[in-house]
């Protein structure tokens, strides 16, 4: 998992080199720490997908810029026994010194251009507590495929369970995780216009 952390986290470091930003100026544009996008781009922390896309956004390019291998023009097949390799991410739940309770298997890696994000994740348990939702532009669809799920989405919290799905606007408020006590895989599909 650190591997493909550290991969993101030295494609982030070899963009905002090439453009001559500062990692001061990526996080007055994000509105992130400067500590945060440090330890992103050290690989020692990926907090969540919201920080991602806003340090996308503040280097201008595409959030796939961060996890592409190659780009291909054609459709892009993800075989199962290559989505269980090393290309997963892993997310803590947003704060800086939390352990990482998400892990991403990006479905899409060598698709060029692509708007759209697909992601298997597998979730493990959260222990109940105040998680730091986060907002960013965009559309989100999630389908549980195995265990149940929570979504903090405004002051809402929708429960899910396995074949249950939900679609929402990612400029509200947001924070997804287990269950207290309980893991879930799900299929989770983001739309970022860009």
């Amino acid at each position: 998992m650190s591997n493909s952390n550290s991969f993101v986290g030295s494609k982030i470091k070899g963009l905002r080199e090439s453009k001559n930003i500062t990692i001061e100026e990526v996080a007055s544009r994000s509105g992130l720490s400067v500590e945060q996008v440090s330890l992103i781009e050290n690989g020692q922390n990926l907090p969540s997908l919201g920080p991602l896309i806003k340090i996308a956004r503040a280097l201008g390019v595409r959030l796939g810029t961060f996890m592409d291998d190659n780009d291909s023009l054609g459709p892009v097949v993800t075989r199962a026994k290559d989505r269980e390799s090393d290309h997963s991410l892993s997310f803590s739940n947003g704060a800086v010194d939390a352990r990482k309770h998400m892990e991403y298997h990006p479905l899409a890696q060598q698709k060029a251009g692509r708007h759209m994000e697909p992601f298997i994740i597998d979730i493990a348990p959260a222990e109940k507590k105040e998680f730091q939702l986060s907002a960013h532009e965009g559309e989100e669809f999630i389908y549980v495929m195995e265990g149940g799920i929570e979504i903090d989405y405004g002051k809402e919290t929708y429960t899910l369970f396995e074949g249950d799905s939900i679609f929402y606007d990612s400029i509200v408020r947001h924070h997804v995780h287990g269950i207290p006590g309980h893991s879930a895989k799900i299929l989770a599909v983001v739309y970022i216009p860009f």
